[in-house]
């Protein structure tokens, strides 16, 4: 671990499929504690940079460092090691629909520690609480609202006590109340846990309520065209094309 070095810095880097080029020379820096928007039209890249980002898919070129130590340049035991530090909550949640909220929030837990069943209930109930879900334990995701799956995929990815939590639409398709609701979740999780938050959204209350830093990934021009606070780049940023979808201007 490097010190003085910031929890995340992406250096050159180009992500695709095969000989598709998704997006190119992304370079970029996440302070510690800062809640990040990944943003832009759909399409554009965003869940496959968060993909890279966590180890699922090895960008084409570049690095991703954590804390100064390279990720996609460590051993496969050192890249292990590194992504202890992550919670991932996917689109939709992506909770297992014949498990209990409370049996999904425990995988993480089974899989990577050697606690006893009763201390992992007891986590699991414990984080369900956080998201404001006591007592909805042994609910199915099925038998539960939208805005309860999504905070129950942020219990799941909240398990391992992470450092870094990376949150992909977690508001998307929720009605406005229930997407206020979790952005404040969020900067509630944010302050109370120091994590360092990275949100792939393209919402843009959402984006104006959490977001203290941004990237704007362009489809067209296959790489990234702003950077900054999002208000900044409502207003100052010298491409119009992120102003407009800040804006919602056609």
């Amino acid at each position: 671990m490097s010190t003085g070095a910031p929890p995340i810095e992406v250096r050159d880097l180009t992500i695709g499929y095969g000989e598709l080029v998704v997006q190119r020379d992304l370079s970029f820096r996440v302070r510690r504690g800062d809640v990040f928007i990944v943003m832009g039209a759909s399409g554009c890249g965003k869940t496959t940079l968060l993909r890279n980002m966590v180890g699922l898919m090895q960008p084409m070129r570049g690095e991703v460092f954590y804390d100064g130590d390279p990720f996609w340049g460590s051993t496969a035991e050192e890249r292990h090691r590194l992504t202890r530090r992550f919670g991932v909550m996917f689109q939709g949640g992506a909770l297992w629909s014949s498990m209990t909220l409370a049996e999904n929030v425990s995988l993480p837990l089974e899989e990577y520690t050697d606690l006893s069943a009763a201390a992992i209930r007891e986590i699991a109930s414990l984080k369900l609480a956080l998201v404001g879900l006591g007592g909805f334990e042994d609910y199915y995701p099925s038998e539960i609202s939208g805005g309860m799956q999504k905070r129950a995929g942020i219990a799941r990815a909240m398990a391992m006590d992470p450092e870094i939590l990376f949150l992909d639409e977690p508001s998307a398709g929720l009605d406005p109340i229930s997407s206020r609701r979790l952005d404040e979740l969020i900067l509630e999780l944010r302050d109370s846990l120091g994590a360092t938050v990275v949100v792939v959204t393209h919402e843009l209350p959402s984006i104006f309520a959490i977001g203290n830093d941004s990237i704007f990934l362009d489809e067209e021009a296959h790489t990234m065209i702003g950077s900054g606070d999002p208000r900044a780049l409502r207003d100052e940023c010298e491409q119009e094309k992120v102003r407009r979808f800040l804006r919602r201007e056609a």
